[in-house]
């Protein structure tokens, strides 16, 4: 019987250069979706899918991601004293939310690798693996729909969603055998093929369930382009000796590295807040040229 999936590791090193020039200054998952940042999103995901212990795969540079889960008292009383007790009740909330462990990536040596750093603390334990720019909004949380096929059919599962052929090249895309509606056995993976290469039309945006032995693989994975150490080539002997599922998941994904999709995350997210919604419509409507 598999171990239960209670641990998760956030890789968020990356330096967000298609956010520059603000994250010279800020990281990348600090930028906020209305008045909650990126990463706020990606741990609620985590935490409502029943994981305990966050691996935050970070740099020295990046200090204010583990400040942010963290308790401020002072803060907390002032809002207290000044009549804003459910903002403070807020903010203590996030802290204890769950238990956030920070280890560093000391070389940027690709997303492979920096999964790899967390395995002192996931220790022979399967996890998931959520990426910080994709933002994926589903009923159920998409982990949790990963870790019931995990638990399920005992074999680590990558999140899927169907793409137009016309954008496989940006993605790692699966193919396999089918074992029902939603669930294939991967017998291939192709990083960002032509749409005459591609195996399927099914992308991994960014969500894994896996067991412990990808860290062996990652350790046997030779350094690819630019010298790192892709994620994709330790999946891909995963799904040749211990095996690999894909789940075509149920949910909207927003592709949150990407400005035009942060955008649109934020309308969607503003659109749906009460205090919001109308006053967003008013200046969307004033600044649509008539």
């Amino acid at each position: 019987m598999k171990a239960k999936v209670s641990k998760a590791v956030i890789p968020v090193a990356g330096l967000g250069t298609r956010f520059l020039p603000v994250t010279k200054a800020v990281a990348k998952e600090m930028i906020p979706i209305i008045d909650k940042p990126m990463i706020h999103y990606i741990v609620e995901e985590a935490v409502a899918s029943g994981i305990e212990d966050i691996v935050l795969v970070t740099s020295r540079h990046k200090n204010e991601i583990q400040r942010y889960f963290d308790y401020n008292a002072e803060l907390e009383d002032r809002l207290v004293k000044s009549g804003k007790a459910e903002l403070a009740s807020e903010l203590k909330t996030i802290a204890e939310s769950c238990n956030i462990i920070c280890v560093y990536q000391k070389d940027p040596a690709g997303l492979g690798h920096a999964v790899g750093c967390a395995r002192p603390v996931i220790g022979d334990q399967p996890f998931a693996v959520l990426l910080g720019d994709d933002l994926i909004d589903a009923p159920v949380p998409c982990t949790r729909q990963l870790i019931n096929v995990f638990e399920h059919r005992g074999t680590s599962v990558v999140g899927v969603m169907e793409v137009p052929a016309t954008e496989v090249s940006k993605y790692g895309i699966v193919g396999g055998v089918p074992i029902d509606d939603r669930t294939l056995k991967i017998d291939r993976m192709v990083e960002k093929p032509k749409p005459e290469d591609a195996p399927s039309r099914f992308a991994i945006p960014g969500r894994y369930v896996v067991d412990p032995a990808i860290f062996r693989h990652i350790s046997e994975t030779r350094p690819g382009k630019g010298g790192e150490i892709q994620f994709t080539d330790a999946l891909a002997a995963l799904a040749r000796n211990e095996g690999l599922l894909s789940y075509r998941f149920d949910g909207d994904r927003y592709d949150t590295g990407d400005r035009l999709g942060y955008l649109e995350a934020t309308l969607v997210f503003g659109l749906r807040r009460p205090e919001l919604r109308d006053g967003l419509v008013r200046l969307m409507r004033a600044h649509l040229p008539s």
